[in-house]
């Protein structure tokens, strides 16, 4: 089996400015734990985020998922 036989072609991507809330909303749809984080103007892949990332480093510190920016 090739790499691209098991891969994944049609990526959800997420923008820079997309909330916590906005990721765990789309992980939840997906039933996935992790996005790529995606600048469209330089159209580039610039990080992922991770279920662990919504929960460990933004809710439990309090964030407001609503409003803080990935």
């Amino acid at each position: 089996m090739k790499i691209k036989d098991a891969m994944t072609e049609d990526v959800t991507l997420l923008a820079p400015d997309s909330t916590l809330q906005d990721a765990a909303l789309r992980m939840g749809e997906l039933d996935c734990g992790f996005l790529p984080v995606h600048d469209g103007e330089a159209n580039r892949l610039i990080g992922v985020i991770t279920d662990r990332d919504v929960v460990i480093r933004a809710v439990a510190q309090g964030c407001d998922p609503k409003a803080t920016k990935i």
